[in-house]
């Protein structure tokens, strides 16, 4: 299995969308910049925020695209073009409404879910749908004509702080991940429990 060389967060951009369920994709490659001390930097050419970090003895490429969620595939297709990156090498984090907040998992492969990020990364990748995933649980709302709303809401203050242990799960996990141990990864981060 190809090594993953890209984590690309999906949210919205502009302040009015940070703390929003929607924004988990991003929270995580915030928080996997931050404890690589970097900074994610505007990068017109990758239409996001972009940052090079290592970690162990990988070096990985951060994006947060800007192009809001349903546009998310360009930013995708150009940073894949300029660094010949193959579908296999990306691990796309997004939010997960069949998740409850506080659990994450790793998924490769596989549709779009109704995920307007996920669906339109696909397309910007010719129908390739072989990218990891991390999908981070923010619940659902129960019905599904409330879920445009729930997802652009804010998470209460438990929830929030469930999704972000989840993130550090992920953050912990992510070495294994990184060396393409996707069992040991999954059976660590699927193990996690809402609390």
């Amino acid at each position: 299995m190809s090594q993953v060389t890209a984590i690309i967060g999906l949210g919205n951009p502009g302040a009015e969308y940070d703390a929003t369920r929607h924004n988990a994709g991003f929270w995580l490659v915030e928080a996997i910049a931050q404890s690589a001390h970097a900074e994610l930097r505007p990068e017109k050419k990758f239409f996001g925020h972009y940052a090079k970090v290592r970690l162990g003895d990988h070096e990985l490429h951060l994006l947060n695209p800007a192009t809001f969620m349903n546009r998310s595939g360009a930013a995708v297709a150009a940073l894949c073009q300029f660094f010949k990156l193959a579908p296999e090498n990306l691990l796309v984090a997004h939010d997960e409404l069949d998740l409850p907040p506080g659990q994450a998992r790793y998924k490769t492969g596989g549709g779009h879910g109704g995920h307007n990020g996920l669906r339109d990364i696909i397309s910007a990748l010719g129908g390739q749908k072989q990218f990891h995933r991390v999908r981070i649980g923010i619940g659902h709302p129960g019905e599904a004509r409330q879920v445009t709303n729930y997802v652009l809401g804010r998470p209460g203050k438990a929830e929030h702080e469930a999704i972000v242990r989840a993130l550090d799960e992920c953050i912990a996990t992510l070495p294994l991940a990184l060396a393409g141990d996707w069992a040991k990864a999954m059976n660590q981060l699927h193990s996690l429990k809402p609390e």
